[in-house]
């Protein structure tokens, strides 16, 4: 029997070994490292304990102190994040210039440099966000249950460091910094999507934000809301075609559970969307739509279902 194990074993290693032309079409033509997922987790950390600094570690208010734990956590973000870049450059598709290893890293220290010259910012929108889920939930009694437990704050988190990454053309880190968050909240945003600031998301679970979406200040969603594309479109060839086909949500609007809004649409401002219901129109400001009203029948053995 344990020669039986052996030999399947060996046998399946060597088979596994082999490099498919599925495999080789699906790599990078380098031979270095791929971005760790692992690394990224631990960048999204340290952005959080800088943002969050009372959040995640001990309580300091001498600014001394403060700014010396910050200062730590930014020494080894930028370290990680020019590694994480480098290796994601990769994937880039318009990179001819970097031609080597030198070329790749400079360049994604230099993306580094810019992703954490921007941190302050992020800081700013983060906490409107915050005020925003506070002031839309009645059951928040605080801001610290609001950053400690509502899955927002971890959506936004991951979703502000990925969209500023996106902006600066990195390849592959973004997404999967939003996928983090998706995988742990159910809440579903594209990198390359553009909200402003007070974003609130009560609950959550179920929402998916595409990647042309673009959503102005103070806009509310609640759970399993989808704000997609309704149609794609191809070239010549038949290659999908990347081009704006996700709505367009006007500031201080709310979308109730469950509502899908598809397609390249507006959403004018101050709008009410009503929960359970398709829009694939464009929604004049100030509207309220709603759900057409339910039609009591009687039925007879199932007859009219």
């Amino acid at each position: 029997m344990e020669k039986r194990v052996n030999d399947i074993l060996l046998k399946n290693v060597s088979l596994l070994s082999k490099l498919t032309e599925q495999e080789v079409g699906m790599m990078p033509q380098t031979e270095a490292p791929l971005p760790s997922v692992e690394q990224v987790e631990r960048i999204v950390e340290l952005v959080k304990s800088i943002i969050f600094p009372d959040y995640t570690g001990k309580r300091q208010s001498d600014e001394s102190i403060r700014s010396f734990n910050i200062g730590e956590h930014m020494v080894e973000l930028q370290r990680r994040l020019t590694k994480q870049i480098a290796h994601g450059l990769q994937f880039c598709e318009n990179c001819e210039c970097i031609l080597t290893k030198e070329a790749v890293y400079r360049e994604a220290e230099r993306l580094s440099l810019e992703f954490i010259d921007t941190l302050p910012e992020i800081k700013r929108l983060l906490y409107t966000d915050v005020q925003a889920m506070f002031d839309n939930d009645p059951a928040a009694p605080n801001y610290g249950e609001v950053i400690f437990c509502y899955p927002i704050v971890k959506t936004m988190i991951h979703y502000r460091i990925a969209h500023r990454l996106h902006q600066l053309n990195v390849p592959v880190i973004p997404r999967i910094i939003t996928e983090q968050a998706h995988s742990q909240t159910g809440i579903d945003i594209h990198p390359g999507a553009q909200i402003g600031e007070y974003f609130a998301i009560d609950h959550g679970t179920g929402v998916v934000i595409g990647e042309t979406c673009i959503i102005g200040n103070h806009v509310t969603l609640y759970q399993g809301v989808t704000l997609g594309a309704k149609s794609f479109k191809y070239d010549e060839n038949g290659n999908m075609l990347n081009v704006p086909r996700h709505p367009i949500i006007e500031d201080y609007v709310t979308v109730y559970s469950n509502a899908s809004i598809l397609g390249r649409i507006t959403i004018g401002h101050h709008s009410v969307i009503g929960g359970n219901i398709w829009v694939t129109n464009n929604v004049a400001p100030y509207s309220r739509i709603q759900q057409s009203k339910a039609v009591e029948s009687s039925f007879d053995g199932g007859l009219g279902i």
